[in-house]
Order: structure tokens, then sequence, then C-alpha cells
């Protein structure tokens, strides 16, 4: 035993005790893909499912990944700078004008194309300026950046969606040069960024703006173009990110920018450089969800949105707390780890799986379980689980109106 072993032990404490009153939520394997799927051979509803248009099981979708298997195997062995096919040039010519910019570069995952972004952009004339919410992808480019000898960038943080605060930083700033990093939707509150106020104060002290725009691609806008589509404002950020993990059904980062930029983080982005080139088949899939996009993307938009609002006005008139949500994206607030952890086994013991969010990935009294509704969704899927909701929020005292602070031994 070394004190690797020892470091182990004691900070899995946590785990072990989840696990000893079998109420560990995390890695349960689905027996089948998609939004309604099973567990142990039960059948289970999927109400943490990124795949927020359904088209992960779209046979036409399916089709393209085994044609794309057929000519190029699952994998291309290879980083992207010797293993580009015309497929990958093809759907990132696509993209680029399908969500208006110069030039896309596509990723192995979303989480590589923001981290080796931001890694590429930043140097020592730079002042990083992240929302304190931000994502760990973006917290990860950060501290990766900042820990490149010679090139350190300052980091500040402003207080979330405060464009206030956003200006005091960017006022006082040290560093000539300075990147703002935000979410187009923030994915454990479900809320809109500022969009037109951040860019109206970007623009104001020559501060570049990335949008990391992956829960935004393919549920705002008209067209599902995301978050700059949804309040007019193509053109204004000069740097989007995305994924193929929500919307797109596989795996895969999108970087959209100007030529020089994208061209700039293609020969400097180690997360690219240095990583295997994005399976083939997963090109295939994405490329036909992009067809169907191209096609019925304002009708799929609608019905997303028609679910997604009726299911916010039914949770709030239960009484539940769903925060500063505006979107699909919907957290239950419970406020106590052992009643997120407690409703949560309740519920998927009767067959609907919503994950509970406990610290440290929210801070401690912001627990909540993770609702996201999907266009995929039936009225029935949503009526049981509003049914269910109902019935646990009142038995473990989470509904407004009824905490009684947090449960006993």
């Amino acid at each position: 035993m070394s004190w690797v072993d020892d470091k182990a032990y004691a900070e899995l404490a946590r785990i072990r005790e989840a696990r000893e009153k079998q109420v560990y939520p995390f890695f349960r394997p689905f027996e089948t893909g998609g939004i309604h799927t099973s567990i142990h051979g039960k059948p289970i509803v999927n109400f943490s499912s990124n795949d927020y248009l359904g088209l992960t099981n779209d046979p036409r979708v399916k089709a393209a990944a085994h044609a794309a298997v057929d000519k190029y195997a699952c994998g291309l062995s290879s980083s992207r700078v010797q293993a580009t096919t015309v497929e990958h040039v093809e759907l990132e010519a696509r993209l680029a004008r399908w969500f208006g910019f110069e030039k896309c570069l596509l990723f192995t995952t979303g989480y590589q194309a923001m981290v080796g972004t931001i890694a590429s952009l930043a140097d020592k004339d730079t002042t990083l300026v992240l929302d304190n919410l931000s994502h760990a992808c973006i917290l990860d480019g950060t501290f990766l950046a900042a820990g490149i000898p010679g090139r350190q960038p300052e980091v500040r943080f402003f207080n979330h969606n405060s464009v206030r605060s956003l200006e005091r930083i960017l006022k006082t700033r040290e560093r000539k040069n300075a990147l703002v990093l935000v979410e187009g939707i923030y994915s454990l509150d479900g809320d809109m960024a500022k969009i037109a106020e951040i860019i109206e104060i970007c623009d104001r002290y020559e501060a570049v703006l990335l949008v990391d725009d992956a829960h935004g691609t393919g549920t705002l806008g008209k067209r599902g173009a995301g978050i700059l589509e949804h309040f007019g404002l193509e053109g204004r950020a000069p740097i989007v990110i995305s994924t193929f993990s929500k919307t797109f059904g596989g795996i895969g980062g999108i970087l959209l920018g100007r030529s020089d930029v994208v061209e700039l983080v293609q020969h400097n982005a180690r997360s690219f450089l240095f990583s295997a080139s994005l399976p083939v088949p997963i090109v295939a899939a994405a490329a036909k969800i992009l067809d169907i996009l191209e096609d019925e993307g304002p009708k799929l938009v609608a019905e997303l949105h028609q679910k997604a609002e009726h299911m916010r006005s039914r949770l709030k008139g239960i009484g539940f707390d769903l925060g500063a949500s505006d979107t699909h994206i919907m957290p239950v607030y419970c406020r106590d780890e052992r009643k997120v952890l407690f409703m949560h086994v309740a519920l998927l013991e009767s067959g609907v799986m919503m994950v509970p969010i406990t610290y440290p990935g929210v801070k401690k009294g912001e627990e909540r379980l993770r609702v996201n509704i999907t266009r995929g969704h039936t009225e029935e899927d949503m009526e049981q689980a509003l049914s269910l909701l109902t019935t646990y929020g009142e038995a473990f005292y989470v509904l407004s109106g009824e905490d009684l602070g947090p449960m006993e031994d």
C-alpha cells in the first residue's frame, strides 16, 4: 500500500457512505440508448438527458452512422493532423454556414474545444474574465492557460450574469486584452446569459466575447442556431463553442469564429493536435441531424418550447422552486443533500430518472434534481414525473412553504 492508496481511501469516504446507504446516484448502466431506456431490466424515463430534440434514435441518423462504419470503420487511429476525411471538412463548412461564421473546427469533445481554444488564445497580455458559475471546461481551460510558463494570463471572475460586476472587472483589468467567457444557457441553473448587455459591455471595453452555447444549440432561436439567433444578435459574438453531445446526439466539439482565429487554434491547441480524430460515424450522424435541422428545425424547436413551458408551469403550480430557470433545463431545488438523494432513489424506483446535483457540483444548500425537458418526452412521461414529484416532494418536505429543515437520522 502506498500513499496514493491511503489518499484514495480517505477521500472516498463520502462515496462509501452513500453506497452503504444505497443512495449513490451515479454511473447507473443504461441497457438501451435514448430518453426511454432501462436499468437492471427496469423501464426508465430519463429526465436528465441532453438529447433535447430527441434525434439520437432517429432511424435516419442511425442509418447515416451505419453507412460511415461500412466506409471508414469505427475510428481513424490518429489525430486530425493526419486523419482528416472529406466528411470532417464538409461538415465544418456546413456548420460554419448554418451558424453564420466564417470557419468551423471540429474537436473530438466539447471539453477539448473549450480547453484548447482558451489555452491557444490567452497569454501574458490577456485578462480572462469568467462568470463565477462557469462550466468545468471553461475553468479547466483557464487553469491550463494560467499554468503555461511565460504566457500566464490574469484571471478574474464576475458575479453570475451581473453586467455591473463584469464592467467593474473590465474597467480595472491589468492586461491590455480581455477575453470574456460566458455560457448561453447555464447547464445547472437553466438560465440564459444576459447576452445583449454582455455584448454591449464587451464592445465598450474592447473585450472579445466567447460564448459556450452547448445547451443553446438546437434549443434557442427559430432554427435552433442558439442564443445569438434567439435574441437577433447574429454576428455580434466573435467566438462560439458548441458540442455534438446534446442536440446532435453524439460527441464532439464545435469551434466557430473568423478564419484566422480558428486556424490559430487549429495549429496551436494541444487538445486538438494530440487527440484522436472524431470518428466518422459520429461525423455522419451529426451531418444527418444538421440535414434534419435545416429541413425541420423551426418545427422541432417549437415543439420543445411548448413542452418545456408546460412542464415549467406545472412544476411551479405544484410549488417547486426552479430558481432563475427560463429554459428547458429546470433545477428542482431540494436544498438538502439527503433530501435530494432520497428523492432521486424514490423516483428511480418508480421509473423516472432525475439526477441529483450535490456539493461540490453546487454550493451546499443549493442541492437540486436535474430536470431536462426534451422534445422526445411524451405527455404521459411528463404526467408520470409530475405525479411522482408531487408525492415525494410532499413526503420529503421540498415544496414551497413546507421546508422543515434537513432530514434527521
